[in-house]
């Protein structure tokens, strides 16, 4: 006598549920933190270091975003195809910054979560020239940012990487290969622990990012969404809108919120970017949130990075 097909079919489920466990991407599989602060720090020289920047201590993560590195050099003026260099404020947050602000923070048992990573691209470099994203090759180009990012990240102690190019030089294809092959090469080689993406809503930078996600979104741990690149007028509606959208777009993904603290453009705080991220965290949406930047904020207090990081803090 064998199973009945109804039970052979209640049998099977449970198996079947097992495999799509072992197999899902991690992205998929693991919440990870969901209380993630992130702050960019040192694309405009404004002299900020680790330590302005408050951190509150129940907040489960926090990251420093060095910003930026460029595969570009500065004499040529010409692109390097790979060759990453420092385009951040290495004089305030150089090498022994970053030991300094571990070191610490690690001494102390409410602070020993604070990560330190790098941001790629940007915007613009030096007199204001857009940064391309300008491959010569798949091959040349993974191997020409794997071995100078290795050097930056070891000399630094770096943790991870976040992938902000907005212009490009290159179809989605040659982007979403460049950039997957070089984190799973990093990862797997245990240089760096987390990898993001900061797209915003332009078809041409969602069309490379999409194309990224599709094939590697699992080794993608963030997605630094770019709300801020909306309209200054966004409405609390509108933000909460525009952040389905693009969980949808980026399915499975930790999607953070995100504020510009010069309030430049989308949802600024006193429009209601917090009572937004309140909605989103009685939701149960909210995976984290970061700012851009540490250099603007500074003038304002850090007003921002302390009531963001208060909405995310872990109750005593």
């Amino acid at each position: 006598m064998g199973l009945s097909r109804k039970m052979k079919s209640e049998a099977i489920l449970p198996l079947l549920f097992l495999l799509q466990l072992l197999v899902a991407p991690p992205s998929l599989m693991a919440a990870g933190p969901a209380n993630v602060f992130r702050e960019y720090i040192g694309a405009e020289f404004n002299n900020v270091k680790f330590s302005d920047v408050p951190i509150h201590s129940n907040v489960e993560e926090f990251h420093f975003l060095l910003s930026f590195a460029i595969d570009f050099d500065a004499s040529s003026r010409s692109f390097t195809n790979g060759a990453f260099d420092v385009f951040w404020d290495s004089d305030n947050l150089n090498p022994s910054a970053v030991a300094s602000i571990k070191k610490f923070l690690a001494l102390k048992q409410d602070h020993s979560n604070v990560r330190v990573g790098v941001s790629l691209g940007g915007d613009t470099v030096d007199n204001g020239g857009s940064v391309f994203f300008k491959p010569s090759s798949i091959h040349s180009w993974v191997s020409n940012a794997e071995h100078s990012l290795t050097k930056i990240i070891k000399t630094y102690n770096l943790d991870g990487i976040d992938i902000d190019y907005e212009h490009f030089k290159s179809d989605p294809d040659t982007f979403a290969e460049c950039i997957g092959q070089l984190i799973k090469r990093l990862k797997k080689k245990g240089i760096i622990s987390f990898a993001s993406i900061a797209p915003f809503d332009d078809d041409e930078v969602q069309s490379h990012y999409l194309a990224l996600w599709k094939r590697y979104g699992h080794l993608i741990d963030y997605v630094n969404f770019q709300f801020y690149a909306y309209d200054k007028g966004t409405t609390i509606g509108q933000f909460i809108q525009h952040f389905k959208d693009q969980m949808s777009n980026y399915e499975g993904g930790r999607i953070l919120a995100s504020l510009v603290s010069d309030d430049s453009g989308g949802l600024v705080p006193k429009n209601g970017f917090f009572k937004a991220c309140r909605r989103l965290k009685k939701e149960k949406l909210l995976n984290g949130i970061f700012i851009w930047s540490a250099d603007d904020s500074q003038a304002k207090g850090f007003d921002y990075e302390k009531t963001a990081q208060s909405l995310l803090a872990k109750p005593n």
